[in-house]
């Protein structure tokens, strides 16, 4: 497995990857019409440029194929931290995860946070992030819950 920065000719595998990932794993955690709003099947693959214009994304390979990705905002949020089904369990999350950390830790931010579905808040929790509290968010039209989650960072020399 390789990490590296995302390219403008990523964009099709980074909405592969969510469609597929939400589709095939979030299913079992969410309805038919939450998953419809939350991954469009047929991503839109345009969509998926502006979304990553302006955050800091890596990707995670498996050879020559786009296995999965994550996002980080200057000010610490993970938006998107998304594995290839067919790649879970493998630990491309953790070791995406890890690069997010080193980048944060690089630009000096001590905090890190996201918002983690049902299905992914038990991997943000091994990951070492704690919940702050659950919520209730309208997208499209449809209400999911999630939670709204954090993880402190030591500073390199504590490490």
């Amino acid at each position: 497995m390789t990490i590296r920065g995302y390219q403008p000719d990523d964009a099709a595998a980074v909405a592969r990857i969510f469609t597929e990932s939400v589709r095939s794993t979030a299913a079992r955690d969410y309805s038919p019409e939450q998953i419809d709003a939350w991954a469009p099947d047929p991503p839109e693959v345009r969509d998926w440029h502006r979304r990553l214009d302006g955050v800091i994304t890596f990707i995670a390979e498996q050879g020559s194929e786009v296995a999965g990705f994550i996002t980080f905002e200057p000010d610490g949020r993970l938006a998107y931290l998304y594995v290839g089904h067919r790649f879970q369990r493998q630990g491309m999350a953790r070791a995406l995860c890890g690069r997010v950390e080193e980048e944060a830790r690089a630009r000096g931010v001590g905090r890190i946070f996201a918002e983690a579905s049902i299905t992914a808040r038990p991997f943000f929790e091994s990951a070492g992030f704690r919940a702050i509290t659950e919520q209730w968010v309208d997208f499209r039209g449809v209400s999911f819950k999630n939670y709204r989650m954090e993880k402190f960072l030591s500073k390199p020399s504590e490490s």
